[in-house]
């Protein structure tokens, strides 16, 4: 609706007449000499109102009352009022001020002088009014656009997992283990990283890259796809040779990462692609390819190292027969298959139980 009304509150009449006769050209213009009138003018014609010009003493029992009374009614927020005083005390300034009032008018007035400041009160309020306007429907429309983006991000982020399980159970299908390996190692690695994360603040975890973590676990083998059947399939000891064709695993799936898998997360390529290749490093620097040592190997990868020795112990293998999870903690603590940090190891100790449990949940048939 259209604010094209000015009410003015004044029990002087001489006053009333004045102002009224300022503005009676550009707006309609209501009069009102006492308090119970204005409010119901005020009432009646709010959403038309551009401006109320009000003196407070009408009647005087109380300078703010009726500003008070106004004020607690949120009218003061929704139509600009203006104040017209005798009183020049800094004091009573401040106390229209703390109510909402925009302006002063003093008397004895000037006319000129007070259509400008009307004029620009109004046309001030107006933007402010269009401006919240057009935020709030900017909000609405940015609420309902996150939920859409919310709402794909959370259909490719399933995708994005159907695919990492997909793939990974194929790794697992040529190497003759049980789908539950995935399983387990997503949930060892997800409960190592939460302890880390609780223990090792430095290492700057959290919940959303643990999860992240977690799902890249499941292609730390990827690259075993290229390796031939007559090795990744061999029940005796592998030779030199045949060894080092395993060992070439970790660089071709970091190949595969980077130049055949395309999702649509950046970090969680970033977390596959260096899990891929440094997964058989160790803390001591004897593991492969790249001989890192010590923090040099990334905390995710750290992570899915001493899972996948903790897996490999406790499942059975075309090679060997299971460890009890007792002896495959154990021979992890004491740097039995490979040096870990000793903060690895602490945060391992730390959910002993958790992780045997796991290997009963997700135990191979």
């Amino acid at each position: 609706m259209l604010r094209d009304t000015i009410l003015i509150l004044e029990n002087e009449e001489d006053n009333r007449k004045k102002l009224a006769e300022i503005f009676r050209d550009e707006y309609k213009v209501l009069e009102v000499s006492n308090e119970k009138e204005g409010i119901e003018l005020l009432r009646a014609h709010a959403a038309s109102l551009a401006v109320i010009l009000v003196n407070l003493m009408i009647p005087a029992k109380n300078n703010f009352q009726v500003l008070q009374r106004l004020s607690e009614k949120k009218y003061l927020k929704q139509i600009p009022f203006i104040m017209l005083t005798n009183d020049q005390t800094v004091e009573y300034e401040k106390r229209g001020y703390e109510y909402g009032i925009v302006s002063y008018i003093r008397k004895p007035f000037h006319p000129d002088a007070v259509k400008l400041l009307v004029d620009n009160v109004v046309k001030v309020f107006q933007y402010k009014v269009q401006l919240e306007f057009t935020v709030k429907t900017q909000n609405e429309k940015l609420k309902k656009q996150n939920a859409i983006l919310k709402l794909m991000a959370g259909k490719q982020k399933h995708m994005n997992e159907v695919l990492v399980e997909s793939l990974s159970n194929i790794v697992e299908f040529r190497n003759l283990e049980s789908e539950q390996h995935i399983k387990r190692m997503r949930e060892f690695t997800v409960c190592l990283g939460t302890s880390i994360m609780k223990l090792y603040p430095e290492y700057e975890l959290t919940e959303e890259k643990i999860e992240m973590i977690g799902w890249a676990s499941a292609l730390h083998d990827i690259g075993k796809i290229v390796i031939p059947d007559s090795i990744i399939l061999k029940a005796g000891k592998l030779t030199n040779d045949e060894y080092e064709v395993i060992k070439s695993h970790t660089t071709k799936g970091a190949e595969i990462i980077e130049r055949v898998i395309r999702l649509d997360s950046e970090d969680f390529c970033s977390y596959a692609y260096d899990i891929a290749r440094h997964h058989h490093e160790k803390y001591d620097g004897n593991g492969y390819p790249d001989g890192l040592k010590g923090e040099e190997i990334s905390i995710a990868a750290q992570i899915v190292s001493l899972v996948d020795v903790y897996d490999a112990l406790t499942s059975k293998r075309v090679y060997k027969a299971a460890y009890d999870t007792d002896k495959a903690f154990q021979m992890i603590i004491h740097g039995q298959s490979g040096v870990f940090s000793p903060k690895l190891l602490k945060a391992f100790t730390e959910v002993r139980g958790t992780f045997e449990a796991i290997v009963k949940k997700y135990c191979d048939d």
